[in-house]
């Protein structure tokens, strides 16, 4: 016990001395940068340059940033974790695989002085600070959607709902939002929380159903993002079932998008990444200098482990084959050209994308 606490006292001189020389320091900074995952096309698309560019940009490119991706392993992000500490950087932003077993490894950069951003994700253990999206909200664009493109089919049909990975909140929020609109409109027939997330995974669970329920009883299918939903369509084309059945979606990315366009998708959830990744870079940059979070994050959010965590959480918008042009392209995320290819031309066409 005498040994446990003495560590934890050496623990908290090392921070408080940690934070004094933080308090000093200027835009000559490092800060640390661990994504999840690169299945989803966003987190080396987006997330990781627009991150980048921005603490670049707030610290007259004077700062480094130090980058490695997990690749859905949690046991590596873990050591990851301990790398940065052992590298001293000055800030962390953690976009956890397992919002649990990372707890463990922000404690230890606690105790080491560096102050943790959690990014997209919401981090158990004493995180500093945390940004995302509305994601209960995510789920309630995603139900809303589904419902409106079933119409009276809502009534007599049955849906599958093909949700995210246990191990990730975010999943358990899109999921409450989805159910808060599902429920009492629609029968769900099929419900699977789809393993790491991987489209295989949706595409043998949707076999599954298929069989289980007959093609010719599903009216729907929520999906709880793009990728997954690559795979729930593929399972239903393969089965022969056609026309085929709205299915929901999440993260704009370019084949969803594409897949929306040819009439085989009926929407995304389009999250603006840029606002998501300046806040992360705002707060891990103020939070390195020492400097107060007051100005950038405007709300609180509790964690399992953490009450009253600064926050920051960006609004979401419900992307179509009506508001393509208003939104992804608008802002710079795709060019018409790359999301009209050739095998995507006529419908483009059709939808005045030009």
């Amino acid at each position: 016990m005498a040994v446990s606490l003495a560590a934890c006292g050496s623990a908290k001189e090392s921070g408080d001395s940690t934070k004094e020389s933080a308090e000093k320091k200027g835009d000559d900074i490092t800060i640390g940068l661990l994504l999840p995952e690169n299945q989803t096309a966003r987190y080396e698309k987006f997330d990781k340059p627009l991150i980048e560019k921005k603490i670049a940009e707030l610290t007259n490119n004077k700062a480094k940033v130090v980058y490695a991706n997990a690749k859905q392993d949690a046991t590596l992000q873990t050591q990851q974790v301990d790398t940065m500490i052992t590298n001293k950087v000055d800030a962390l932003i953690v976009d956890a695989v397992d919002s649990k077993a990372i707890a463990g490894g922000v404690k230890k950069a606690k105790d080491a002085g560096i102050p943790v951003v959690a990014f997209d994700r919401l981090a158990e253990g004493p995180i500093d600070a945390y940004t995302s999206f509305d994601n209960e909200e995510v789920g309630h664009v995603q139900g809303k959607a589904l419902v409106e493109a079933l119409g009276d089919k809502a009534k007599g049909g049955q849906i599958v709902m093909m949700n995210g990975a246990i191990t990730d909140p975010n999943a358990a929020l899109f999921k409450k939002g989805a159910h808060a609109e599902l429920d009492g409109k629609v029968t769900v027939g099929k419900e699977y929380d789809t393993k790491e997330w991987k489209p295989e995974n949706a595409n043998a669970n949707m076999e599954a159903a298929i069989s289980a329920l007959g093609k010719d009883k599903i009216v729907g299918v929520y999906s709880a993002n793009d990728g997954m939903a690559g795979g729930i369509i593929t399972a239903l084309k393969a089965a022969g079932i056609s026309p085929l059945p709205p299915v929901t979606g999440q993260d704009a990315e370019l084949a969803g998008v594409q897949r929306i366009v040819a009439g085989e998708q009926f929407m995304s959830v389009y999250k603006p990444y840029a606002p998501e990744a300046a806040a992360a870079a705002e707060m891990a940059v103020a939070l390195a200098k020492g400097e107060s979070l007051d100005s950038v994050a405007t709300s609180k959010v509790d964690s399992p482990t953490t009450k009253g965590v600064p926050s920051v959480l960006v609004p979401v918008v419900s992307l179509t084959k009506d508001n393509i042009q208003d939104t992804v392209v608008k802002d710079g995320v795709y060019t018409v050209q790359e999301i009209c290819t050739p095998k995507f031309k006529a419908a483009c066409d059709q939808l005045g994308l030009k």
